[in-house]
């Protein structure tokens, strides 16, 4: 069965993936170039598809620049140090991402006729992002099966999000079961010139506190 990935080139993305090709997905990845501050996750997308055999990988650019209203899209400082447990939206949230690619994905599916969506969202350790909770994938699923002509045609198309219930160290885990080597990945919001991980950053320290509560070392800090 043919499924379209969301492939970030993070860890969770990388995860979700390796999960529903366990599963017996063929996989065709969505990279997205959306004007990101952290273009280098593109390169471990790269790195993560090959290492996947997926069966395409295909990059497209949507430019969210120019709309705005996001750290990652803008010159406004990524937060750093974050109080994790703050009940605010932070700057990182990008509006409407999910949707957007979400809806990339879809249209894509309905062209290579799979039926399947994967992606890496996560409502445990996350920094609050309203379109990866449960509720959101579930309205975009019911969509998806009114807004194609496949879903009009009695198609039904499925959203996998294999990690929404697990916490970033069941995330690691489960990956290291399934032998992915993590130093492929890219997390960081803020990487410094030569693409090294800030520490600091939302992604960064949820990363950091997945590896260490798995007990294992983060490969890209040896």
């Amino acid at each position: 069965m043919r499924a379209v990935v969301l492939l970030s080139g993070g860890l969770d993305s990388y995860t979700a993936a390796a999960i529903a090709k366990a599963e017996g997905l063929v996989l065709n990845a969505l990279t997205i170039h959306y004007g990101q501050r952290h273009a280098r996750e593109v390169q471990s997308a790269r790195q993560v598809a090959r290492a996947l055999g997926v069966e395409r990988h295909k990059e497209l650019t949507v430019d969210l620049r120019p709309i705005g209203g996001s750290s990652l899209t803008s010159d406004v400082d990524v937060p750093r140090d974050r109080d994790l447990e703050a009940v605010d939206i932070p700057s990182t949230y990008v509006p409407a991402r999910n949707t957007i690619f979400l809806s990339l994905a879809l249209a894509w599916a309905e062209v290579i006729g799979a039926r399947d969506l994967v992606v890496g969202v996560n409502a445990i350790d996350y920094s609050g992002y309203p379109d990866c909770r449960p509720e959101f994938v579930r309205a975009f699923e019911a969509l998806a099966n009114v807004a194609t002509r496949a879903g009009v045609e009695g198609a039904r198309f499925h959203i996998h999000t294999p990690l929404i219930q697990l916490s970033k160290a069941d995330i690691i885990r489960r990956g290291l079961e399934l032998g992915l080597d993590y130093g492929l990945t890219h997390s960081c919001y803020d990487p410094g010139p030569s693409g090294l991980p800030c520490g600091h950053c939302d992604s960064c320290v949820l990363r950091a506190k997945g590896f260490a509560a798995a007990g294992v070392a983060d490969p890209l800090l040896r």
